[in-house]
């Protein structure tokens, strides 16, 4: 297998938003040091490129979670389109985008000032019906300084009977989704982490996690079987989709020691690491991008960073 090192002076060798986050997570570099390689998201790069495609009323593409005028046959023609406001935002705040920014700061007043859910015209930063675009945006507006307490609230009524959630609940499903599940709780993660962590918060928080580890972050906890080989594979951006990776990110996030229940995949984590040291994109969703930043089948910078980082967390921390 090649160096760390040599590993880790690829992902170097990258945009500032992956290299801002390997100071912080792989290189313990001091924070005023990644801070400036983080501020230069706003004007390098990916972070430039997709700032530089915001329509002039604070908006991507014309509309909240679709893009103006995207009807349902260019969706069964091309796929779902990523280029909306919600998924601009994700993606900003994955980049790593500074919210004390002015640009940060006059996005999040023209979008809360123009932008509309497309489900019934809620403003944006009200939230709409669906767990996971309302997951989505309590992360969003949580990085960049919004009141999002009643989607929180929202969410704190809709958990499932088994400890997660299903955004098909307003449908009648009444079993949790992995997908659905791993947004809530990484919105409540930074709710929490921003706001204090209530009660209600923790004990939400701590079903939602019992979900995912009683199936091991992947098996059927009836029939043990794998639930999704999907799940199994390694895509970013991620949008609302739900990983193995995703998951153990998650528990890194939330810190503290590994339950040892996550172990089965970690192994699984370790089992696609090339000799190289490095990691592939395995796949990506289909459907229009403002562009691409790497490509399916090819060493994926993300991956690798995100992998690493779970990997160090666990090495430090499982045996304790």
């Amino acid at each position: 297998m090649a160096s760390s090192g040599s590993v880790i002076d690829w992902l170097l060798d990258s945009d500032p938003a992956i290299r801002w986050q390997v100071m912080r997570d792989l290189l313990d570099t001091p924070e005023a040091e990644w801070q400036a390689e983080r501020a230069k998201v706003e004007t390098e790069g990916w972070g430039a490129a997709l700032l530089s495609h915001q329509d002039a009323d604070g908006q991507w593409a014309g509309g909240a979670f679709m893009p103006a005028g995207y009807t349902q046959e260019k969706w069964r023609e091309l796929g779902q389109a990523w280029t909306a406001t919600c998924f601009s935002l994700q993606q900003l705040c994955e980049f790593g985008l500074d919210p004390a920014s002015l640009q940060a700061r006059e996005t999040i007043r023209l979008v809360g000032q123009h932008s509309r859910w497309d489900h019934d015209g809620q403003p944006f930063w009200d939230g709409e019906v669906e767990e996971c675009i309302n997951a989505r945006t309590v992360t969003a507006g949580v990085y960049f300084g919004v009141d999002v307490s009643p989607i929180v609230a929202r969410l704190l009524g809709e958990r499932q009977a088994d400890g997660g959630w299903n955004c098909e609940r307003c449908n009648g499903s009444d079993r949790s989704s992995f997908h659905t599940t791993i947004n809530v709780l990484e919105a409540l993660l930074a709710y929490g982490r921003a706001k204090g962590i209530t009660p209600e918060i923790a004990a939400a928080r701590r079903a939602g996690e019992e979900y995912l580890l009683e199936r091991r972050l992947l098996r059927g906890l009836t029939s043990g079987a794998v639930v999704d080989e999907r799940y199994l594979a390694f895509l970013y951006p991620y949008r609302w989709r739900y990983d193995v990776l995703r998951g153990l990110d998650y528990f890194r996030a939330a810190g503290g020691v590994p339950d040892q229940r996550l172990a089965e995949a970690v192994a699984h984590l370790r089992s696609k690491q090339m000799a190289d040291g490095r990691w592939r994109l395995d796949w990506s969703l289909k459907g229009p991008v403002w562009f691409e930043m790497e490509t399916v089948g090819e060493p994926s910078r993300w991956i690798t960073l995100r992998a690493l980082r779970v990997l160090r967390w666990w090495n430090e921390n499982a045996g304790r």
